[in-house]
């Protein structure tokens, strides 16, 4: 009726199809994940370097106010303290 070796033959051949496209396609989307996830990650490097740049110039802000008005400033922190002290203990 049929041939057994023959159909066996085709199924070892389609096996062999099946297998080399899921390399090949395993391969191109590990390489694409892996661009698109350098890609992201020199992102966020530029964001956080810019965001460091940003801190410290805020940072030099902040310590020349204190420097200029400390006993003012001393007030103030005192006041914020008290603030969310009572915040925290009415939770």
């Amino acid at each position: 009726m049929f041939d057994s070796s023959e159909l066996r033959d085709e199924l070892e051949a389609l096996k062999g199809d099946v297998s080399r496209l899921l390399n090949t396609t395993g391969e191109e989307i590990f390489d694409t994940t892996r661009n698109r996830a350098e890609a992201l990650a020199d992102q966020i490097k530029s964001v956080l370097n810019d965001l460091g740049e940003t801190l410290s110039e805020q940072e030099d802000n902040l310590e020349s106010i204190i420097s200029e008005r400390p006993i003012t400033s001393l007030a103030s922190a005192f006041a914020l303290g008290v603030v969310v002290g009572f915040m925290l203990r009415r939770h």
